[in-house]
């Protein structure tokens, strides 16, 4: 599996990406050297992905734990389908992700879909393998490809976060839709996860009250 881009490399992409687009100069200003999000990867990656959607930090950190306690330690496929969903449901997750987690354990057994030789497919070879699966939407495919298997260009377009990112970068009245978030992404190539990286990172700074959004000038 690729690692990701260690910060001499990330500081690298993002020069590039604003001498490519000079709308991220202020998120770049603005944002401070980051690190690459990196999660473990496989089945376990996704599912724990799936897991921690739709809930705080602090909760899905909570179920998790109690995920991986129930299981004994070992997060695979066979693991999970020796559970039923009420076993799963018991460690603490809703009826719908004990499914999902029992979903994606199936269709690894059943070779529609290999964690193990996953890194071998193109990106949008992955997606598609990926949002095959019943419960696993494009926006999980795309970041688990970023996260857990470190690949450079993927862009989630469909993230709210995202879109308003680049709302604020072209100083638009409106956010985009995740198309047309796609089709804005494209002259980021082949820095597209480190510009999402960055654009999270300013979106998180705004909200959090560290950084001022500056006005787009008319």
């Amino acid at each position: 599996m690729p690692a990701p881009l260690n910060p001499d490399q990330i500081a690298a992409a993002r020069e590039a990406l604003v001498a490519l687009d000079p709308a991220l100069a202020q998120a770049h200003a603005r944002t401070p050297a980051f690190e690459w999000r990196w999660r473990p990867g496989g089945y376990e990656g996704l599912f724990r992905m799936i897991v921690d959607q739709q809930v705080s930090v602090a909760a899905a950190a909570a179920i998790w734990k109690r995920v991986v306690d129930g299981l004994g330690g070992e997060i695979t496929p066979r693991s999970v389908l020796a559970r039923d969903h009420e076993q799963l449901r018991a460690f603490g997750l809703s009826g719908q992700k004990a499914k999902y987690g029992h979903e994606i354990a199936q269709a690894h057994v059943d070779g529609r879909i290999d964690f193990d030789r996953l890194e071998r497919l193109s990106d949008e070879e992955a997606i598609a393998r990926l949002v095959a699966i019943k419960g696993v939407g494009r926006w999980t495919a795309e970041t688990f490809l970023m996260f857990c298997e470190g690949r450079q260009d993927v862009f989630p377009g469909g993230d709210i976060a995202l879109q308003e990112a680049i709302r604020w970068a072209d100083g638009a009245a409106l956010r985009p839709t995740e198309k047309q978030a796609w089709a804005r992404a494209e002259i980021w190539r082949p820095h597209r996860s480190v510009a999402a990286h960055l654009l999270w990172g300013w979106y998180g700074a705004v909200k959090r009250g560290e950084v001022v959004l500056e006005e787009h000038p008319a």
